[in-house]
């Protein structure tokens, strides 16, 4: 019996030892775009809701901008390789881009740890615009789709879709958007408010402050429904098929253990399950969409099929 307990206690200690180790982790979270954009907000919404639970000693968050995330995966696969201390922030965008990019290097070389948000997407364009909704945006697509400009994130990424389909939804070729990707969102936003762009495509909670304050009208969001308590019709009321959400993961680097995996899976969890986590979540406007282990695994395999079918079917990417 005394051994069954020592084996019992061993085991215990066992279990114990990642989130011991975790406690005390000096965490590095990539952002791989500029500051201002959505992986930016990820990553510094992360380190605050690590750092307020005690999850570990400090988060450091740095910026790698530069072609949809394809730059920063390049520098946290070579440069991060093995190191079980490193996160990088991810999502749709990226999948997109790698494609568009042609990159040489994939999803496929990180080590997926969990898919943890998602949101709504939404079309926005100056207050003083003509264009009042989505109707009317779909209009001037089709008198002259060259003229109609849409400013974004990176080339590839939800936004450029989004906008692809929103001019095939207009019965125009979805090929022939003109679309002005931005590697950050603050970037972006000095374009429509600057009124160089006809509208911004964005997630609801980037725009979310110009628009309560008059300074963008939204005409549309994704969701298939309206989102309790924002007052903004869906593309699909005013009959545009135009659904479709943004996810947000974070990876780790390829060549760490199973333990160093297990254990960063572990810390993301209990952030993601955490108050401090929940209360950004809803400060953002964010859905959670927690997915982890193998089913997230899964998720971005399948994922990375799909982008690619969509991205051929409005000419953005050449079989």
């Amino acid at each position: 019996m005394r051994l069954v307990t020592l084996a019992g206690a061993a085991f215990a200690a066992a279990l114990a030892a990642s989130p011991a180790l975790a406690q005390q982790m000096e965490l590095k979270i990539m952002a791989p775009a500029a500051p201002g954009g959505g992986w930016d907000q990820t990553a510094r919404s992360m380190q605050q809701a690590l750092v307020a639970e005690k999850l570990v000693r400090n988060a450091q968050v740095t910026n790698v901008a530069g072609a949809g995330g394809s730059v920063g995966i390049a520098q946290f696969v070579t440069g991060a390789k093995g190191d079980g201390n490193q996160l990088m922030v991810n999502g749709f965008v990226m999948v997109g881009a790698l494609l568009m990019n042609k990159s040489p290097v994939t999803l496929d070389q990180i080590t997926p740890i969990a898919r943890i948000t998602q949101e709504t997407q939404v079309i926005v364009v100056p207050a003083n615009s003509p264009i009042k909704t989505a109707k009317d945006l779909a209009t001037a697509v089709k008198a002259d789709v060259a003229k109609v400009t849409f400013a974004g994130g990176s080339a590839g990424g939800v936004d450029h879709i989004m906008a692809a389909l929103f001019v095939g939804s207009a019965g125009v070729e979805a090929a022939k958007v003109n679309y002005i990707p931005f590697s950050g969102g603050g970037e972006s936003l000095a374009a429509i408010l600057g009124g160089k762009v006809t509208a911004g495509i964005s997630g609801v909670a980037e725009y979310d402050g110009q628009i309560k304050a008059g300074k963008l009208r939204a005409i549309g969001v994704t969701s298939p429904q309206r989102i309790p308590g924002v007052d903004i019709p869906t593309f699909k009321e005013q009959g545009i098929d135009l659904v479709i959400t943004n996810w947000r993961s974070v990876v780790a680097p390829p060549g760490i253990t199973a333990e160093q995996r297990k254990t960063l899976t572990e810390l993301v969890t209990k952030m993601a399950n955490s108050p401090t986590w929940n209360d950004i979540l809803k400060q953002k406007g964010w859905d959670n969409a927690f997915l982890a282990g193998d089913a997230f695994e899964k998720f971005l395999k399948d994922e990375q099929v799909r982008v690619n079918n969509v991205l051929k079917s409005v000419g953005l990417v050449k079989s």
